[in-house]
């Protein structure tokens, strides 16, 4: 089984940053593609970022130049940093684990709330 939390959500001002950080533990093979999402209220589940087993990265348009993923294979964890945020930033951020590009199965992990006040 793999086991997927992330954390770091929060309330900042416009304009601030933040970094999520999703943690990966258990059974663990390949490089699956990790990715992040999100949830604003009253709103569909949106993708943010991903990142490919052979690195390459991936952006939802409003927010390219602002958000940036990366990962750390030793510590099994992948980053979202945010930068220059903006309130429609606003909602839970949810990390996704998949691994069915080499044959498994896909984890979410239960999320964290990112709320930017204007």
């Amino acid at each position: 089984q793999v086991q997927v939390v992330e954390s770091g959500g929060g309330l900042v001002q416009a304009g601030g940053s933040l970094r999520l950080s999703c943690a990966v533990s258990g059974i663990i093979f390949g490089r699956p593609v990790v990715g992040w999402y999100r949830q604003a209220p009253g709103k569909q589940r949106e993708a943010v970022a991903d990142l490919t087993g052979d690195g390459a990265t991936n952006y939802a348009d409003s927010v390219k130049g602002r958000f940036t993923i990366s990962r750390d294979g030793v510590k099994k964890t992948v980053y979202l940093q945010m930068n220059s945020l903006k309130p429609e930033d606003t909602g839970v951020y949810y990390c996704k684990v998949d691994f069915s590009p080499i044959g498994g199965r896909e984890y979410w992990g239960p999320g964290t709330q990112v709320t930017v006040s204007s």
